[in-house]
């Protein structure tokens, strides 16, 4: 694919969703990687549900840590792996509190080194909640990157570094939400839906479906 198409393409989908974001619900970044941390495995209602009983009564690294294992069990029971999670989680605002003064570090290093955080969950962070021009690769967007060929590549981290160099850099801090929005309701993973796609006519996968 060549930079006139991919930039047609961003263009395209900036006017189709001209002002995307995640669809976890969150108001600081502690609340947003709360959620990232519990939504492996998981749906973003699914976790939307839980964290809405959970941030009333905990959304501060000390206020889960005072919440103890079993109460923050008891709020996100409902979502799966939450034994795992809740461990990680406790875990990871521990460290908060003791190096970080409470707060979300802003660099990937740091984030990384948190109990149940990877690289994924490192750059939405950092996308999303600090505005860096990061690019977190899930399922959605590795499956749109290589079906289109925006960005193809064997593994999660060869399709970032080729989005990252591939997308124009006007598009770049918004790039992750097209795409994972994308792949989630239009490039679905079982039957893509090509008849409503605002860039069928770019994308170059040879299998398209045409129906609405």
């Amino acid at each position: 694919m060549n930079a006139q198409k991919r930039y047609e393409i961003f263009a395209r989908l900036r006017e189709h969703m001209p002002e995307p974001t995640t669809e976890l619900n969150w108001s600081t970044p502690f609340e947003l990687l709360t959620a990232v941390l519990l939504s492996a495995q998981a749906t973003d209602v699914g976790v939307n549900k839980a964290t809405a009983r959970l941030y009333p009564v905990a959304n501060t690294p000390q206020g889960i840590l005072d919440l103890g294992l079993d109460g923050l069990k008891e709020h996100i029971k409902t979502i799966g792996l939450y034994n795992t999670k809740a461990e990680n989680l406790m875990k990871t605002c521990q460290i908060l509190v003791d190096q970080f003064d409470g707060e979300v570090p802003q660099t990937r290093s740091a984030l990384e080194a948190l109990p149940g955080v990877g690289r994924k969950t490192a750059n939405v962070i950092l996308n999303t909640a600090f505005g860096q021009p990061t690019i977190a690769v899930d399922t959605h967007i590795f499956r749109v990157s290589n079906r289109t060929r925006i960005a193809p590549g064997k593994n999660v981290i060869e399709v970032e570094q080729k989005l990252m160099r591939h997308v124009p850099k006007e598009f770049r801090q918004d790039a992750h939400h097209w795409l994972i929005l994308h792949g989630r309701y239009t490039c679905v993973a079982r039957r893509p839906r090509c008849g409503s796609c605002v860039i069928e006519d770019l994308c170059e996968y040879p299998d398209k479906v045409d129906i609405a």
